[in-house]
């Protein structure tokens, strides 16, 4: 059966390749193919064979020499006998000094006697007030402190009284600085929204005098009041002309603003800006 499908393949080539150079190229590799896959499967199978054996083959050729060591030596252990301990004599702690108290206060003697065989135990006070401290000698009753009298009335003499000064703290008003945009919590608004006031300027503002300029424009500057009007207002722009018609425009819109606030909440006098720019086609 192999043998047919070799044929087959055999003839498959042969159609294939008919016309065509067939000394090298796709035609030898497909009719070479078995004998080059055999070929590599038992060189493969040599090598792994090869690298199994080698260690075998180096462990079989070594040699371990063994040296015979006899009888083992008992290595020579100097032995020091140990030295009698010396008992060194206790450290002997002295009675602490005592400090003697201030004379005012009660106190008992707290001073240790000398160890003797008939000891004097005349000094030893058994019932201690619970108001003295430790001191040098038996003194149970201290001196009494001589008291302090105090009037408890004042004496006044002929003269004139001066009565204390009475401060009265003084309302120092409202606050008239203006603030700018950072110390407020809430800015000022018209009272129609900002595009309210925006139309009603262009509806006011007259460009007879500007529309040969192409683009003209400047920059609005006032102070709501805490009332809701405006005041000092200013324009920064190049054009004196469109300034001057800017503020004309600014001061006719009728309307009331709602003041900004601060961060307590209170209303405030606070700048505002309100850029205007036109374009005119030509």
């Amino acid at each position: 059966m192999k043998h047919l499908e070799h044929n087959q393949e055999f003839r498959l080539n042969e159609i294939l390749f008919e016309n065509r150079n067939k000394a090298y190229g796709a035609y030898v590799l497909r009719t070479e193919s078995d004998r080059i896959l055999t070929k590599a499967f038992f060189i493969g199978v040599g090598l792994l064979a090869a690298v199994s054996i080698i260690p075998t083959v180096i462990s079989a050729f070594k040699t371990v020499e063994t040296q015979s060591t006899g009888d083992t030596e008992k290595p020579f252990v100097l032995v020091i006998p140990d030295e009698p301990a010396v008992k060194l004599p206790e450290k002997v702690t002295p009675p602490e000094k005592v400090t003697p108290p201030p004379p005012s206060v009660k106190q008992y003697n707290a001073t240790i006697a000398t160890p003797t065989r008939n000891a004097d135990e005349s000094n030893i006070v058994k019932d201690i007030p619970k108001d003295a401290i430790a001191g040098v000698k038996n003194d149970l009753e201290a001196p009494v402190a001589p008291t302090i009298n105090a009037p408890t009335h004042t004496v006044s003499g002929p003269g004139t009284v001066v009565p204390p000064k009475i401060v009265v703290p003084t309302d120092p008003g409202p606050d008239n600085s203006v603030k700018g945009t950072d110390e407020l919590s809430v800015t000022a608004k018209f009272e129609g929204g900002i595009d309210a006031f925006r139309s009603k300027v262009m509806n006011r503002f007259d460009v007879s005098a500007f529309e040969d300029e192409g683009s003209v424009s400047t920059t609005v500057t006032f102070i709501v009041e805490r009332d809701g009007t405006i005041s000092d207002i200013k324009t920064h722009g190049k054009d004196a002309s469109f300034n001057a018609e800017a503020i004309r425009t600014i001061k006719a819109v009728k309307g009331k603003w709602i003041p900004g606030k601060n961060k307590k909440g209170e209303s405030v006098r606070s700048y505002f800006k309100f850029p205007i720019s036109m374009k005119f086609d030509n």
